[in-house]
């Protein structure tokens, strides 16, 4: 949600076909336009193909959609949704973008109007956004025009997290240093660029899809995902098709399980790395096998990769301890980030 408005006017929304370069092309520039308002330089921008490509995919777990405001044929603003269609069946997954020049004229707020109704329609209930504001205003988003428009309309924060940047390379002493901290006694690790191979792929699938309920989630109303390895594999190649490189590191049990998991993706437009998903095992906790796997990882990765020149992350402001050991590698906050969510019958 990027956008401020407060008066109505008279606007025409319509669905974008992403093999339409134009009427596409327009809904992203309004989309890019919007996140680069809000954070500048900050700003993480999915390019014009990444997000072209994930709305062509014919996905069996997720249904997108997108569309325009027009204003005398003009785009003044754009929107996407996003359904769940084998788990969290009751979550609509939002997002309204308006470029500055277009803003209080009351296009966001009928973008969003025009979302609810959808995702009601679609038998949803609650409606989730993510939106960021400069990592210099206060934690609760006062004087933040984001989200004091989600605030007029219902939308309050569930979760509250910082977009944090490492810029690369982190030197191998460093590394080092800290993997004296992080023994690895009793596991084994291996590690991987590209897909995730056969012998590990259904277990860091089924990591990978409870994920979003075992990191913190403050009041976000969300269940554990389902785990496919079809759906999986299907994400893979998703992401090759966006020209983004996976890294993974895992740490094997005795028993040949997986303990823990950790994955970076590099954007292949952007040539950013960004952090995704890091997961240990309950069982497991407690032997600093997630600073470990991190670590190896990013050494990977500098080796692979070494004009990847910085790292993007998002943490959970409770989560203190992956943040003391973010800023110990050199990671700063560069944005905030909140994780909005509306009921609605």
């Amino acid at each position: 949600m990027s956008t401020t408005d407060i008066a109505p006017v008279s606007i025409e929304i319509a669905s974008v076909d992403p093999t339409d370069r134009e009427r596409y092309d327009a809904w992203w520039d309004a989309y890019a336009a919007a996140r680069r308002a809000d954070l500048g330089e900050n700003a993480i921008v999915w390019s014009r193909e990444e997000s072209r490509i994930e709305l062509l995919q014919e996905s069996a777990t997720t249904r997108r959609q997108a569309f325009v405001a027009l204003r005398e044929g003009e785009v003044v603003g754009s929107c996407s949704l996003a359904l769940s269609l084998k788990d969290n069946l009751h979550i609509a997954a939002i997002g309204v973008n308006v470029p500055p020049q277009h803003r209080r004229t009351g296009v966001g707020s009928m973008l969003l109007a025009h979302l609810e109704r959808e995702a009601v329609a679609a038998g949803r209930t609650t409606m989730r956004a993510d939106i960021y504001w400069p990592a210099s205003l206060p934690a609760d988003g006062a004087g933040a025009a984001n989200r004091e428009f989600a605030r007029r309309h219902g939308y309050e924060v569930a979760l509250g997290d910082l977009q944090n940047r490492l810029d690369l390379p982190v030197a191998d002493a460093v590394i080092d240093a800290m993997l004296t901290e992080a023994p690895t006694d009793g596991y084994e690790l291996r590690r991987w660029v590209g897909p995730v191979p056969a012998e590990f792929v259904a277990e860091w699938a089924a990591l990978d899809a409870i994920l979003d309920t075992e990191a913190p989630t403050g009041d976000l109303d969300v269940e554990t995902s389902s785990s496919d390895v079809d759906d999986y594999r299907a994400d893979e190649r998703l992401q090759r098709e966006q020209g983004r490189t996976s890294y993974g590191t895992v740490a094997l049990a005795s028993d040949g399980r997986i303990a823990a998991y950790t994955q970076i993706v590099v954007s292949g437009d952007d040539g950013n790395a960004y952090q995704w998903g890091t997961l240990v095992r309950r069982e497991d906790r407690g032997h600093r096998l997630g600073l470990r796997i991190k670590l190896e990882n990013l050494r990977m990765l500098q080796q692979h990769s070494p004009e990847t020149p910085r790292i993007y992350t998002y943490n959970a402001e409770s989560n203190r301890h992956m943040l003391e050991v973010n800023t110990r590698l050199g990671f700063v906050v560069s944005a905030r980030m909140a994780e909005l969510q509306k009921r609605v019958h």
